[in-house]
């Protein structure tokens, strides 16, 4: 496994790559878990190299005591990388992505980044847009790969592709959960014991959602959910919403040709957990 921090040298080694070779791309923060790790075995399986990178980006926090707190654990991160045959990982700083300027470029993505996770997290998706554009410019990957706990910001990368006509195939990927359905995040570390005990309650909500939108209209089923929630005092609700898959529009009228999927955002304590489940 080869480590770069420096962008000049990942970009020799993967020039140095045999011409044809398909590269598989796993962006991520750090605080590697499992999840993380099912995306590279995935990646694994159908490409010639794979190549993650570790990077915790200062311009998609929109507070800063979020980025501060954001846990690092690069050591151990590059262990775990090793134990799964992980090729090439990319480290850089800050400083070497943005130079002396660490902002956002500005996109448009059709209207998705104002749903949901946008309308709590001011400017969250142009530094998303903005940090993996950069990241797919050094790697240029033939597929890449993103888990779908963060199915909103899996299309909008998606459109940012498709726009800026970046030539890599985005793959998503199945929501990694633990034993007890709490989906994994590297923020569930930081959960108090008794806030991770009552949190898988967000996943067996959602199941009943699912099954209560086969009889119910959306609106009742988002009360249902709701009240639930009023119920779990160590559980606060953001917001729940039921949306187009593509569109990510909220629902009007049940269509049984459009694929919908329940959104959710809760805080326990201070940490914001997020989910969601295709209906």
């Amino acid at each position: 496994m080869l480590v770069f921090a420096k962008i000049k040298s990942v970009l020799q080694r993967i020039q140095s790559l045999k011409k044809g070779a398909s590269i598989g791309f796993v962006p991520t923060m750090g605080a590697l878990h499992k999840g993380h790790l099912s995306l590279i075995e995935q990646a694994k399986k159908e490409n010639d190299i794979v190549i993650v990178s570790i990077f915790v980006n200062p311009t998609q926090f929109d507070k800063k005591e979020d980025l501060i707190n954001y846990p690092k654990t690069i050591d151990s991160d590059l262990s775990l990388l090793k134990s799964v045959y992980c090729d090439i990982v990319f480290t850089p700083t800050a400083e070497e992505i943005y130079s002396n300027n660490i902002t956002s470029q500005l996109f448009n993505f059709d209207g998705l980044e104002y749903q949901m996770e946008g309308k709590f997290r001011d400017g969250h998706f142009d530094g998303v847009g903005t940090i993996v554009k950069r990241l797919f410019e050094i790697v240029t990957p033939t597929k890449s790969y993103f888990g779908e706990k963060d199915f909103q910001q899996l299309q909008i990368i998606r459109k940012m592709a498709e726009k800026h006509q970046i030539p890599t195939k985005i793959i998503g990927c199945e929501i990694y959960r633990e034993d007890d359905g709490l989906a994994m995040s590297s923020r569930n570390s930081r959960l108090t014991k008794e806030h991770r005990a009552i949190a898988p309650f967000i996943y067996k909500t959602l199941k009943k959602a699912k099954n209560e939108f086969g009889t119910k209209n959306a609106q009742e089923v988002i009360y249902w959910v709701e009240n639930e929630f009023k119920k779990q005092p160590l559980l606060a609700l953001e917001y729940f919403e039921i949306a187009d898959e593509d569109t990510l529009q909220p629902i009007k009228n049940k269509d049984s040709k459009q694929k919908y999927r329940a959104f959710i955002a809760v805080f326990a304590d201070k940490i914001r957990l997020i989910d969601n489940i295709s209906l």
